[in-house]
């Protein structure tokens, strides 16, 4: 499948789940979210693959065993892409009713990975250059997000160059765009190609300064 676009017809089923997050919803309307969301994103990515590698498209149904929020579906189709043996530094883009989202980045990082990150933040180096890349992105239009403390981490004076960074637990930079004419033609897959070479740099920076966990699997609950 060529990709032509994400047709207007998945953002308005997206809209729909949001008012009516139920199981009647999701049967009654499943063809479109096949035909009109995953199956886009999936032709989206598969013509990405040569450059940026494989991505995992993600489950539509939530996991619901340990959240308070029991709605059973996602409002929003993701997918992922970390390219083999980095460990550390995935692409994502995402579409909903709110349209298009693109990110780069390490969501979540493991004790380990935490450890190494601060590392080499703290390295004048290698701190200096993922400083300069994150300010070029946040320059350029692009959020610089994660999971951070409230204060700099044990060891490290709350002075130190680059404290805002040091907070950080996970760290990721997106971008977001409203719904535009763009999106349901081939414009947005130009747009995602382009957002993740920009993204290079810092996915970059993680793979090798921080890289996979070292710890044993989680066991599963």
């Amino acid at each position: 499948m060529v990709f032509e676009g994400f047709p207007d017809e998945g953002l308005v089923f997206y809209e729909g789940l949001e008012a009516d997050n139920s199981k009647t919803y999701w049967a009654q309307h499943r063809p479109v979210y096949e035909s009109c969301v995953r199956a886009p994103l999936q032709a989206l990515v598969d013509e990405l693959a040569a450059e940026f590698g494989t991505a995992k498209v993600f489950r539509p149904y939530r996991d619901v065993r340990f959240s308070a929020d029991k709605t059973p579906y996602k409002t929003h189709q993701g997918a992922v892409v970390t390219a083999e043996g980095r460990g550390a530094g995935s692409l994502y883009v995402q579409v909903s009713a709110h349209g298009l989202q693109v990110s780069g980045g390490s969501w979540r990082l493991e004790s380990d990975q935490v450890a190494r990150y601060r590392r080499a933040v703290a390295d004048d180096v290698q701190g200096a250059r993922l400083q300069a890349e994150v300010d070029r992105l946040a320059a350029g239009g692009w959020a610089i997000e994660g999971d951070r403390l409230t204060r700099v981490p044990a060891g490290h004076d709350r002075d130190a160059p680059r404290a805002d960074l040091l907070r950080h637990r996970s760290l990721y930079a997106t971008r977001r765009w409203e719904p535009v004419d763009w999106l349901h033609d081939r414009r947005a897959l130009d747009e995602v190609r382009t957002a993740w070479r920009d993204l290079d740099a810092l996915t970059t920076w993680l793979a090798d300064n921080v890289g996979a966990t070292t710890k044993d699997p989680r066991p599963r609950r």
